[in-house]
């Protein structure tokens, strides 16, 4: 397949569309001079050829490409935000501008993020978050990830993918499981988890090693209440609500990334439950504010500025002959949000 699509031309392109080598020249570089009916049709057949990544490639060649792009989840989640300044950082150093867009962790919303930015002709791509469980969700973005690399693009992602590039890999297991050790030896037994949605690679990795903690002390994950909602701060809050409605015996909530604890501390003040006197309140990633919330927030650290470094550098690499991985640490941070419980 690489070898077939190193082996296209222009001509090839034109030939197929109906059209001289000028007009599909403009068609795909944008320019004037073709109608739009033309301009889409010579579009639709290079894209079946595979040609727009061709293009792509003599872009890179010719040394025109210092754009490089950064796919994100969320861009108002603290975690993204400390991932591309490490990726801004880098590119600053390269002499690369940084175009970011934002996924809403919607596979559709992805697959046109990709092609937009392959479309826009960047010199690599890094995507930032948590793959799908379901390898079926990616499988068109993989295929043009697949076709973009095959012709001079480079791709790193941050967080566990199937879909077979570099990877920066963040230490979910580990971290689900010190932070469950954490609460249990306060003392906790009653505790509910605040989780994003479990289609999602990094929850159901830090909901592994939630559960791996949990049967260390003879207890199941499925035991627990287990609230879903959208990995966002609105969606910690709207967990909360139902912890504290239909759970009255929780003594703890970990929530699974840091926004969502921060909207768990928000409901829990709400309600007038005192923190961590009334209930012990645990999140994940570290993210800058954590350590300035009133208590400040008990979580796990990941080091997101160097994981975003990590991802452009490997990016910015050539090509292996198999996709390179990076692991991170992670550290338990103790802070004022978590205590033993309140005798009763």
């Amino acid at each position: 397949m690489a070898q077939r699509r190193a082996r296209l031309r222009l001509v090839d392109v034109a030939e197929r569309a109906g059209v001289s080598i000028a007009a599909a020249s403009r068609a795909l570089s944008g320019s004037a001079g073709v109608s739009d009916e033309i301009a889409q049709r010579v579009r639709e057949v290079a894209a079946q050829l595979g040609y727009v990544a061709n293009v792509h490639a003599r872009t890179l060649a010719g040394g025109a490409s210092t754009t490089v792009g950064l796919l994100v989840h969320e861009i108002g989640d603290p975690y993204f935000t400390e991932i591309a300044s490490g990726v801004l950082r880098v590119g600053a150093q390269q002499g690369l501008t940084v175009q970011i867009c934002h996924t809403g962790r919607d596979p559709d919303s992805e697959l046109v993020q990709v092609r937009t930015l392959i479309a826009n002709r960047v010199r690599a791509i890094v995507i930032a978050g948590s793959g799908f469980v379901d390898a079926r969700m990616q499988s068109s973005v993989k295929k043009d990830l697949q076709a973009f690399q095959e012709t001079g693009g480079r791709v790193a992602v941050i967080g566990r993918h199937p879909l077979g590039t570099d990877a920066v890999l963040p230490d979910n297991l580990a971290g689900g499981r010190s932070i469950t050790e954490h609460v249990l030896s306060l003392g906790h037994r009653r505790i509910a988890f605040v989780v994003g949605p479990k289609a999602l690679t990094t929850v159901a990795d830090r909901l592994a090693g939630v559960d791996q903690a949990l049967g260390a002390r003879g207890l199941s994950v499925d035991d627990m209440p287990v609230i879903e909602a959208a990995f966002t701060r609105e969606g910690g809050t709207a967990a909360t609500r139902r912890i504290l409605d239909e759970h009255p015996g929780v003594t703890a909530v970990i929530a699974l990334n840091d926004d969502m604890a921060i909207g768990v501390l928000a409901a829990l003040r709400a309600r007038g439950i005192a923190v961590p006197e009334q209930m012990s309140v645990a999140g994940f990633d570290d993210v800058a504010v954590a350590e300035h919330l009133s208590p400040a927030l008990t979580t796990v650290r990941l080091p997101m500025t160097e994981m975003g470094e990590q991802a452009l550098l490997l990016a910015l690499k050539s090509p292996s002959a198999r996709p390179r991985r990076r692991a991170t640490t992670h550290e338990l941070v103790v802070r004022e949000s978590t205590a033993a419980p309140r005798s009763r």
